[in-house]
C-alpha cells in the first residue's frame, strides 16, 4: 500500500511540473544558434531580395573592401567602376549590434565553435565545443574580424538571413560564405555601419 501512494505521489508531482512555466534560460532558447541541426538544401534558398547579386554602389572605398550595413541586413564587397557584390546577412539582435573598421585577421573552412564565456552565460544550454561540419553552427567558413570575438560566418539556419538574431556576428548561407572565403585574403578592410552612408 505504502508502494502504491509513492508512485501515485511520484505522478502527481510530474503532472504538476508539466503545468508549470519552463524556467527563463530553458524558455530563451536563441533560434539563430542551433546546434547539430542540418540544413536542408532547399532551406537556403533566399528570396530574391537576400540573394547574392551584382548591384550599383558608390563609394570612396577601395576595390576589395567589404562594407556591412547591419540596418540593411546586407554586405557589400566594392567591385571597381561603382558596383558592388551584394549578399544577404543575419546580424546582431538588439543590444548587440556594432559599428567599426577592422580587417579579416584569419579565415578557417568549416571552424570548429568554442561560444565565448558571455554567450554561455546568457544561453547556458549551448555546447561548451562543436567541431566544425554541417550542423555547426558557424558554417561551412569563417572570416575573423580583428582580435574581437566577432566573425563573418555561413550558418546552419538559413531562415536567419535578414533577420537580427546573432550575439553580434554577420552570418550568410554557407553557398555565400564559400564564395565571399575565396574572393577575400586576410588583411581585408571591413567598414560596419548601422546606418547607409547618404
Amino acid at each position: 500500500m505504502l508502494l502504491i501512494r509513492f508512485c501515485f505521489c511520484i505522478q502527481i508531482i510530474l503532472v504538476a511540473s508539466l503545468a508549470m512555466p519552463m524556467p527563463h534560460a530553458l524558455a530563451q532558447v536563441d533560434k539563430g544558434d542551433q546546434p547539430g541541426l542540418i540544413p536542408d538544401a532547399a532551406d537556403e534558398e533566399l528570396s530574391p531580395e537576400f540573394a547574392r547579386q551584382m548591384v550599383s554602389y558608390r563609394t570612396s572605398e577601395a576595390p576589395g573592401t567589404i562594407i556591412v550595413h547591419t540596418s540593411e541586413r546586407f554586405l557589400y564587397v566594392i567591385q571597381p567602376n561603382g558596383r558592388a557584390i551584394r549578399y544577404g546577412i543575419g546580424v546582431g539582435r538588439d543590444g548587440f549590434q556594432w559599428q567599426g573598421l577592422l580587417r579579416i585577421t584569419r579565415k578557417q573552412e568549416w571552424p570548429d565553435w568554442i561560444p565565448p564565456h558571455e554567450m554561455i552565460e546568457r544561453q547556458p544550454y549551448l555546447p561548451r565545443f562543436m567541431a566544425g561540419g554541417p550542423g555547426n553552427p558557424l558554417g561551412a567558413r569563417a572570416l575573423y574580424l580583428g582580435n574581437t570575438v566577432y566573425r563573418i560566418h555561413g550558418t546552419n539556419a538559413p531562415q536567419t538571413i535578414g533577420t537580427a538574431v546573432s550575439s553580434g556576428c554577420f552570418r550568410l548561407i554557407n553557398p555565400d560564405v564559400i564564395d565571399l572565403y575565396d574572393r577575400i585574403p586576410v588583411g581585408t578592410k571591413v567598414i560596419v555601419r548601422q546606418q547607409p552612408e547618404l
